[in-house]
């Protein structure tokens, strides 16, 4: 039988679970068995129940489910940037990992800015997800610790914790910039520079301390910081501009830049518009071992991090935090590894 139109039928939607119940002829318990226990009701019944929810486009509200429940599946992650292939691989690992435990992960990109980043844990507060991952500008311990003790853990991504209450899973970056380094100054360079920014980033400052540390067992080996304001294609090739505006004595013979990108920008310029050979003139090694690296047209030498491994140990941790508040924060530190290609390739002497 053909049902007369209602006068007041909600718009596509906007339906309600009682508007579904309505209908079908069932009860709003009835419809709730359908969605969430269709196995205990009869089989016409269920037909029916979709059957209104398909014409009323009726959209199932899992986060208020979620929330009467008292239990979120939606993680949080904030990246510094999502243009860079190293946090897209690492929200790969950390979304492979969720997946295995009925959790989903909703990513958003700060882009190196706080006041984007304050916002964002702001909003995943008010949406109680489970936990938050995130890959902090600056000093948010304060913050974090206290969206903690409201119930929400926090785990820090591609940062070491400076604080025995967080979390946090990373790279020792202090060793990354060390065997950078090391590597080109065995070969010969003695005019290193460190390219990358802002200086601020926790990251850029480990790298480049790593950097300076290698240095010293070098008998005239000089290191100079080069501070770019993001860490992007644009970036390198605008460090790269500025080294070709000096004279040739005047430019360092091999750089350490703070990620891939910076390196690649930096390599398609000097080799481009410089002209200069790489490495015979300059040597470059850049960080992270994005697919890139091994893609550019000199294929780059690189610090490799487990991106997707931090991603889903990452997750683990929160996880096990979520279910157990009461667990002592731990810090995950890997070793990088320098995977050594053709931008470094060979010795000069002198």
């Amino acid at each position: 039988m053909n049902r007369a139109p209602h006068s007041s039928a909600p718009a596509p939607g906007n339906a309600s679970i009682r508007d579904v119940a309505e209908l079908a002829g069932v009860s709003v318990g009835t419809v709730s068995n359908v969605l969430n226990r269709p196995d205990i009701v009869r089989a016409g019944t269920v037909e029916k129940v979709h059957a209104a929810i398909k014409e009323l486009g009726f959209v199932r509200n899992d986060a208020a489910r979620q929330l009467r429940a008292g239990r979120s599946t939606t993680i949080g992650l904030v990246v510094l940037d999502v243009r860079n292939p190293f946090f897209t691989d690492v929200a790969r690992g950390a979304e492979d990992e969720a997946a295995r435990g009925g959790l989903s992960v909703v990513m958003a990109n700060s882009d190196e800015s706080p006041e984007r980043e304050a916002a964002h844990v702001d909003y995943f507060e008010t949406q109680r997800v489970l936990g938050l991952l995130i890959s902090p500008i600056g000093d948010l311990g304060e913050r974090l610790e206290r969206l903690r003790s409201a119930g929400t853990p926090a785990v820090l991504v591609d940062r070491i914790s400076g604080t025995r209450s967080l979390s946090s899973v990373a790279v020792d970056d202090v060793e990354g910039g060390r065997i950078a380094a090391r590597h080109l100054l065995e070969l010969g360079r003695r005019r290193l520079a460190f390219v990358g920014g802002p200086a601020g980033l926790a990251q850029i400052q480990d790298r480049l301390a790593g950097v300076r540390n290698a240095a010293e067992a070098f008998d005239g080996a000089s290191v100079e910081a080069i501070e770019t304001i993001g860490l992007t294609f644009d970036d390198g090739r605008r460090a790269a501009r500025a080294l070709l505006a000096r004279h040739a004595a005047d430019r360092p013979d091999a750089l350490v830049a703070a990620n891939d990108l910076v390196a690649i920008g930096a390599l398609q310029v000097l080799m481009g518009e410089g002209r200069l050979s790489v490495p015979e003139d300059i040597a470059i090694v850049g960080y992270d071992d994005i697919d890139f690296a091994s893609a550019a047209v000199v294929p780059l030498s690189s610090v490799r991090q487990p991106r997707e491994l931090i991603g889903k140990t990452a997750v683990t941790i929160l996880r096990e935090e979520a279910e157990d508040p009461t667990l002592e924060p731990r810090n995950v530190v890997f070793k990088p590894e320098l995977i050594v290609r053709a931008s470094t390739a060979g010795r000069r002497e002198g």
